[in-house]
């Protein structure tokens, strides 16, 4: 694709990576949700990069802002005390190495495939997206509505399970 930067693909593919890493590697997991936005939002510049202008605004929408303020509300309505938001350090070393392995594999296969010539797919029409998501997948989108009311429910329940109300 000639149109991709490719300075600011492989930025944008660096922080996204390096916020993985240190989503699972921080010990505190409210820094841990916070390094996640940063992969959310890495993600939705890729999006951008690749000339997918909508999936990047969802992506922003959606996860970037609704799920990580979500899982940022739970974290914090969960933690009783400061000591509960430092998880231990359990690296297991052949977990690395199986990673490791799995890596090379991936990389060794990817290389022998072909690579095919990119063909320009048609620019989707955004209306007629819009109208098929509010008539046909309404009741999906209630019902993922409904599924995160209950969870959000469910966590202040459980946050306020041991004191009286």
């Amino acid at each position: 694709m000639p149109d991709v930067n490719p300075v600011a693909f492989v930025v944008l593919a660096a922080l996204a990576l390096g916020g993985a890493v240190m989503t699972v590697l921080t010990r505190n997991v409210v820094h841990a949700a916070f390094w996640l936005l940063e992969v959310l939002v890495a993600t939705a510049g890729l999006y951008l990069v690749l000339s997918a202008e909508f999936i990047a605004l969802v992506q922003l929408m959606v996860y970037a802002g609704a799920v990580s303020v979500l899982v940022l509300f739970v974290i914090m309505l969960t933690l009783r005390r400061r000591e509960d938001s430092v998880r231990t350090r359990d690296l297991s070393w052949p977990v690395a190495a199986m990673s490791a392995v799995l890596a090379v594999a991936i990389a060794y296969v990817t290389r022998a495939l072909p690579v095919p010539a990119p063909e320009r797919a048609a620019q989707p029409d955004v209306a007629a997206f819009g109208h098929a998501l509010f008539t046909r997948w309404v009741l999906p989108f209630e019902i993922a509505s409904g599924i995160l009311l209950v969870a959000l429910v469910g966590a202040v329940w459980w946050a306020g399970r041991g004191e009286e109300l």
